[in-house]
């Protein structure tokens, strides 16, 4: 059965055919695009044809989450909400979870952020005297530090003895007892005593989660959670209940059971499908551990924590660029994304003497670096000479920017620099890296194209306005980069015919309306793989 649909606005995202009216689609793919003339006179009489009227609704090719945590997503959505403006507030919530949850069982919440609190960083005693019978665990917004209790503590072995694990660092007060605040590797101290969750509970979780990020018109995601996540996404493609397409990231500490199975970026499916290798180079702004070529401002002792230099990234990531892996860095100070750029000099200098010697047509691969979130000015054309793609969120700009003005001062500049890296030849990626931040990518368009918050804040203009995007190249960033990350180029990523039938309907056109109105669209229809999954008119 061909289905058309006709009388719409449709944005392709294919610079040879922007614009068209009407589009018909045979099972997965689209059969043809153009005109409702062209398309409706083409199948005039086609018995094997059902037309849909959009009655001048916009179409536009489904969204993609280039960087999400499925499983924290998916799991969170159960746990405490911290991200309050009081930490009294946050307490209180934890207090209401303590009342409904069995004497001895872990409460489990997130999103708090001190940089937020009047009060600044909680302590164990204050989750001790809300939640007297229960162990803990408070993961920051950023996910790079803890909140715990005295009894989560206690059953970490946590005391003043207990000394830093490598790349962490226990908060400690005058008397070097813990405060209660873990950073960075310290939190996998805690994580390790708390009882994990089955495969069979991760896979009801990501059902929903699923569900809900789809009727947000996101038609695929670039997962970088683990490998019991990655057992779960597999048992609902086999059951044929993923409801989105998914490219699955690898942790570093599963880089040698990838080589040992000859994976390679790019293997799988449209639905389901091997990435890169996730690597960390540095933590994060909320708690000063993004690593900085320069110290933060008023700390003159902090410049963060670099977790692999150049060196080590070389080492590690050439195991994986050697078997064709590509490498997913994470790095957000600029020391880190300097060190970064360093290894990826080397890397690509590599690829050449393996392609050289195999003649093999991975090569040069698609190699990306997750939130850029501050480049150093003589680092930042070095992304597009090395073809390194920028994978960033949006939404972190508008989140973080009280944060980056406070810490990092005039360096600010080129925090979030999506415009000086776009123009500069950088390929940008956007997601949410939720559930750090909401993944509606209806809020990332705004952020990206107004750099304000929800609010109005901090100003007409936005913060850094030089920084902006236009509409087309914001969509871009969700819908044309997953595709080529993905190697899924020539079969996603524009309304073309051959390519997959994945677009969403909405009421609002995001390249008429007033940009504030980006944030309140919401998908009437979201199709994939040429299915209905949402309909709403």
């Amino acid at each position: 059965m061909i289905q058309i649909i006709y009388n719409a606005r449709i944005y392709t995202l294919d610079e040879l055919h922007p614009l068209a009216s009407a589009i018909a689609i045979n099972q997965e793919r689209i059969l043809a695009i153009g005109t409702d003339h062209q398309i409706l006179s083409e199948f005039e009489g086609n018995h094997q044809v059902t037309s849909l009227n959009l009655e001048g609704r916009v179409v536009l090719p489904g969204l993609n989450d280039a960087h999400i945590h499925l499983e924290q997503y998916a799991l969170g959505l159960q746990k405490v909400d911290c991200e309050t403006a009081r930490r009294a507030e946050c307490l209180k919530r934890v207090a209401e979870r303590a009342r409904q949850t069995p004497a001895g069982e872990w409460i489990l919440g997130h999103g708090w952020n001190q940089n937020n609190w009047p009060e600044g960083f909680g302590n164990a005693d204050e989750l001790d005297h809300v939640a007297p019978h229960h162990p803990v665990y408070l993961t920051a917004k950023s996910l790079h530090a803890a909140w715990v209790n005295h009894a989560a503590l206690k059953l970490a072995s946590i005391d003043a003895h207990t000394p830093d694990p490598p790349n962490g660092r226990i908060d400690r007060d005058h008397k070097g007892q813990p405060t209660g605040i873990l950073f960075e590797g310290a939190m996998e101290l805690i994580q390790s005593v708390i009882p994990e969750p089955d495969e069979t509970q991760v896979t009801r979780a990501l059902v929903n989660a699923l569900d809900t990020l789809l009727s947000m018109g996101l038609t695929g995601v670039h997962d970088f959670d683990r490998r019991r996540c990655f057992s779960a996404l597999q048992t609902l493609y086999m059951q044929g209940r993923l409801p989105l397409r998914v490219v699955k990231n690898i942790p570093l500490e599963d880089l040698p059971h990838a080589l040992g199975l000859g994976l390679h970026s790019g293997f799988g499916d449209a639905w389901l499908r091997i990435g890169g290798i996730k690597i960390f180079a540095d933590g994060a702004l909320g708690p000063r551990t993004a690593a900085m070529l320069q110290p933060y401002e008023s700390e003159p002792n902090n410049r963060g924590m670099l977790l692999m230099d150049a060196e080590d990234i070389h080492e590690k990531g050439g195991q994986a660029v050697a078997n064709g892996l590509t490498l997913a860095i994470h790095a957000i100070g600029d020391w880190a994304n300097h060190e970064v750029l360093n290894a990826f000099t080397q890397l690509r200098k590599f690829e050449k003497t393996l392609r050289a010697f195999q003649s093999n047509p991975v090569y040069p691969l698609r190699h990306r670096i997750e939130h850029v979130q501050l480049i150093h000015p003589d680092d930042a054309p070095r992304l597009a000479a090395l073809d390194i793609t920028a994978s960033m969120q949006p939404i972190h700009a508008t989140s973080d920017m009280s944060m980056a003005d406070r810490y990092w001062g005039s360096r600010a500049a080129f925090a979030y620099a999506w415009r000086t890296l776009l123009d500069q030849g950088t390929r940008l990626a956007f997601g949410s890296d939720a559930p750090v931040e909401t993944p509606n990518p209806f809020l990332g368009l705004h952020a990206a194209v107004t750099r304000r918050r929800s609010d109005g804040s901090p100003a007409p203009e936005g913060w850094y306005p030089n920084q902006r995007l236009t509409i087309m190249e914001a969509l871009a960033a969700y819908i044309r980069a997953p595709a080529y990350l993905a190697y899924l180029e020539n079969s996603l990523g524009k309304l073309a015919p051959n390519y997959l039938a994945d677009l969403i309907v909405l009421d609002e056109d995001p390249f008429t309306c007033d940009p504030d109105q980006l944030k309140e669209i919401r998908p009437l229809g979201i199709m994939v793989g040429g299915q209905w999954k949402l309909r709403k008119f």
